[in-house]
């Protein structure tokens, strides 16, 4: 790309903004040119406005130190200065479709890390890999929205990452029943174990609103475009417990399948290993150039050596096993903050912006 695309992060200073901020930082496509938070942080320093709230591993990237936050609100102001936005904003579900379709209506298209819009029938919820015919949809959300170029487009949920695309590489087999459940860690909260220290040796079996958000966006992945908007997929049923771990990145998941035609181990393996999409064919700077990787060892996937397979942005499979109840049953993991949240969002606009959604103003 000759010249960068301008960059908006709505929401930079939340733990999802700043691993935006990680992962644009030597981007070769597009540059930070505005960062936006609530008014409390307007007309301060990023550093200012930041503080001691800073949760990534890695120090402040100095390049944004000294930029001066904009108020979000602020929609025309923070628009004018970039081409497309990154949402992350912490708000009120209302309050996020309503300033995400400002945004969209300013003809600024919108990446968002946030759930609001997941289920607005026309607004397309991709991982690149799996389902980025749906971004077709954007046509007619434009119509609705009244847009040249503006639109909205989101990324679903982390913790389904973490055996969705497994089921996807086998979809020939037919998968019609799944039972899940997520071990997930508390980045997914937005914490770590110092803002958390309840969380050392506990376990929590409840995360507010996960087990809908898991049983149901699987289905409108695999769903299809019909009058304008997204249908969902009607199998497999899917049924979830999501369990809140002390683990600070990476999603786990152990998952149960029942389906209706037969396949070896060998040839699920198979599947698995073979997997690829857009993203890999057109080698775009975030996409992994392994998505699914399969582990034979009986102790694998283990969060910590294997949570930052492909850069975080790769899935790890292991222990696919035949099961006296279900047909076969294996452990999925994924990185949340990464594949699952910011990482995703940025595959995804470099998929928009290859396929020619997201252009210079």
């Amino acid at each position: 790309m000759e010249k960068k695309l301008k960059v908006g992060v709505l929401g930079a200073t939340g733990m999802v903004g700043q691993r935006f901020l990680t992962l644009l930082e030597n981007h070769p496509w597009y540059e930070v040119t505005v960062l936006a938070a609530s008014a409390r942080s307007a007309g301060r320093t990023y550093e200012e406005a930041v503080g001691q709230r800073w949760k990534m591993q890695t120090p402040m990237p100095e390049k944004y130190k000294g930029m001066v936050v904009e108020n979000v609100s602020e929609v025309e102001k923070v628009s004018s200065q970039c081409d497309f936005v990154f949402s992350a904003v912490d708000m009120t579900k209302d309050e996020i479709r309503a300033i995400e379709e400002a945004y969209a209506k300013t003809e600024t298209p919108v990446v968002s890390n946030n759930s609001a819009h997941r289920w607005t029938p026309d607004v397309p919820m991709v991982v690149p890999e799996l389902n980025p015919e749906h971004y077709e949809v954007i046509k007619y959300q434009k119509e609705r929205l009244g847009t040249k170029n503006g639109f909205v487009a989101v990324k679903p949920n982390c913790s389904i990452q973490s055996y969705t695309p497994a089921l996807t590489a086998w979809m020939e087999y037919e998968p019609y029943e799944v039972v899940a459940t997520t071990y997930q860690a508390i980045s997914g909260a937005g914490k770590t174990f110092k803002d958390w220290p309840e969380m050392v040796e506990n376990i929590i079996p409840y995360i507010g609103g996960e087990e809908e958000k898991s049983e149901m966006e699987p289905l409108r992945i695999w769903g299809h475009i019909e009058n304008g908007v997204i249908v969902p997929a009607k199998e497999p049923v899917i049924t979830c417990q999501c369990i809140r771990v002390p683990v600070l990145d990476g999603h786990t998941a152990a998952a149960f399948v029942k389906f209706r035609r037969k396949a070896s181990r060998e040839e699920m393996i198979a599947k698995l290993r073979e997997f690829k999409g857009l993203p890999q064919k057109y080698e775009l700077p975030s996409a992994p150039k392994q998505f699914i990787q399969y582990m034979e060892e009986d102790n694998r996937p283990q969060v910590k050596l294997d949570v930052d397979f492909e850069n975080g942005m790769g899935v790890s499979i292991g222990r696919l096993r035949e099961d006296k109840v279900y047909d076969w049953k294996f452990v999925g993991l994924s990185h949340n903050t990464l594949r699952g949240a910011a990482g995703g969002g940025v595959l995804s606009a470099e998929m928009l912006t290859k396929l020619g959604y997201i252009q210079s103003k």
